[in-house]
């Protein structure tokens, strides 16, 4: 008969995919002990997903993610969080404390879990796989975000238009554009933008740096995007398709250009006559006219 315990997890095991460590957890044990996995009911259901959970305490915390609810508040600088562990997380960023140093290179961060993660970096360890392909990650939360893709799950809403997105960052990202807010400035000429990622990839204007190498030829690039163009020139691929008709386009900007075509939108006005054009091709050649 199946027998109703309650467990205090005094290392880390897994229930049904769940990393737990120093949980009280009841647990009905269907199975013994084999190599620190208990096989376990999970009566708590989320009722906004599908999901569902050994304990209550993890659906409470889980449910945080639908209701956007932060009842954590840093002390020194107002902001709020979901969980307790994020704000203790948080706050060790304000005294600036990093006790875990890497023995391998000179990083040292503020927790233990985090120098762990950074490890694997150096051993290439990546312990966490994904049940449904064959990818795998050297960390848990990278996991979690890699399975949206497969579950299609968006628990980060926008509070200004209620867009949803995959993951926390590109949550973040989306909301910038909504303030206007262009913290990253360049220190060579006077641009600013919304994301870093956008300032990094600017600054290769003034360096003149090309990290991005076709593995098919000698050409360099300075942005990723510009190397996948680059590369359906040796495949052939046609990926953008007209949704208007059949005709498809090795490159985005070729795709929109064509469907201006069936819109008649012409945005390319003659500074010199009242004609204007669809491509700004069109215009150059019709500009020679009044040289």
């Amino acid at each position: 008969m199946d027998e109703k315990v309650n467990i205090k997890v005094k290392k880390e095991i897994e229930v049904h995919g769940e990393q737990m460590l120093g949980q009280d957890v009841e647990v009905t044990v269907k199975e013994e002990w084999d190599e620190g996995t208990y096989i376990v009911e999970k009566p708590c259901q989320c009722n906004q997903c599908d999901k569902d959970f050994s304990c209550n305490s993890g659906l409470i915390i889980h449910k945080r993610l639908h209701t956007g609810e932060k009842p954590y508040q840093c002390k020194h600088c107002g902001k709020a969080f979901s969980q307790e562990g994020h704000l203790k997380t948080h706050q060790d960023t304000h005294t600036g404390k990093k006790p875990y140093q890497c023995n391998q290179c000179d990083k040292a961060f503020a927790q233990k879990g985090t120098l762990i993660n950074h490890l694997r970096r150096h051993t290439g360890e990546k312990p966490y796989q994904c049940s449904q392909c064959d990818k795998a990650f050297s960390c848990n939360s990278d996991l979690i975000q890699h399975q949206r893709i497969h579950t299609g799950e968006k628990p980060y809403q926008c509070n200004h238009c209620g867009q949803v997105f995959s993951h926390r960052g590109s949550l973040k990202t989306h909301q910038d554009a909504h303030t206007g807010k262009k913290p990253y400035q360049c220190n060579q000429c006077d641009k600013d933008f919304t994301h870093k990622s956008n300032l990094i990839s600017h600054l290769r204007t003034h360096t003149g740096e090309k990290p991005y190498q076709c593995s098919q030829c000698d050409k360099k690039f300075s942005r990723k995007t510009s190397l996948i163009e680059h590369q359906i020139t040796h495949t052939g691929d046609e990926p953008y398709q007209c949704n208007q008709c059949d005709k498809a386009f090795s490159y985005r900007s070729s795709r929109l250009r064509h469907e201006m075509t069936h819109t008649e939108e012409k945005t390319h006005q003659c500074n010199q006559c009242d004609k204007a054009f669809t491509q700004r091709s069109d215009l150059i050649v019709h500009l020679t006219k009044h040289a």
